[in-house]
């Protein structure tokens, strides 16, 4: 199986007053197109920051990370933002919804924005998917927070992405509301056969993924296939 995800050596450290902090250390692993795949581990261990590298949100200090077949080291900015855009979807614990937009705008905009001349009908189709068919012009605030994260999943599958990122999708929601997200997202995965990459402290969640990378003080202590598969 071709891998959609390379790691090589990735390490990241931060300058704190005159001390350096490394978050992240020789971190090498790779991720097969249309896995689905568990980042573990506790609060500090550097999760988030490797989503981040992985995204080409932010850049190592050393390593390599290659992403949809591009070493984002050669990218500049505007590069890796187009690969983002083309081939990678996110979900975040907070939400991120644009207040100001409705459900539907805020799944529409971002296919508007890279000219879908169906944007419109995909968002309806997409929010209708996620049981949300009666709440599509109701505004986040307006929305309970399983809503609003439901709205987030719709937007997160809207370009079709190859690769998604889930940075502790159920963090904010209670474990009820949280399942029936999970689910949500799983089954919407399994439909489009995106490669799933899923940030969590919830080792029942990650127990539902095929592969889980145990980190702990910035350093991969496992990394193994799950029962489940």
């Amino acid at each position: 199986m071709p891998k959609i995800l390379n790691i090589t050596g990735l390490k990241k450290t931060y300058i704190s007053g005159d001390k350096q902090l490394t978050v992240l250390q020789d971190i090498t692993f790779d991720v097969e197109k249309g896995q689905t795949f568990s980042i573990v581990g506790p609060s500090g261990s550097g999760k988030t920051t490797l989503l981040g590298l992985c995204a080409g949100l932010d850049a190592p200090n050393a390593g390599s990370v290659e992403l949809c077949g591009q070493n984002l080291k050669n990218l500049d900015e505007d590069q890796r933002a187009e690969l983002r855009n083309k081939e990678v979807g996110f979900i975040f614990q907070n939400f991120q919804l644009l207040p100001t937009l409705t459900a539907l705008e805020n799944v529409s905009v971002p296919l508007e924005l890279q000219g879908a001349i169906d944007a419109i009908q995909k968002s309806k189709e997409l929010l209708e998917k996620v049981g949300l068919a009666d709440r599509i012009h109701h505004y986040p605030s307006q929305l309970s927070g399983g809503e609003q994260q439901r709205v987030a999943l719709a937007r997160a599958f809207s370009n079709t992405p190859s690769i998604l990122f889930a940075d502790e999708p159920t963090g904010n929601l209670d474990s009820e509301t949280g399942e029936k997200v999970i689910q949500l997202l799983l089954d919407l995965n399994k439909e489009s056969g995106t490669t799933l990459v899923i940030i969590t402290h919830d080792l029942e969640l990650a127990n539902r993924t095929q592969q889980i990378l145990t980190l702990k003080g910035g350093k991969i202590v496992t990394n193994q296939p799950t029962t489940v598969f």
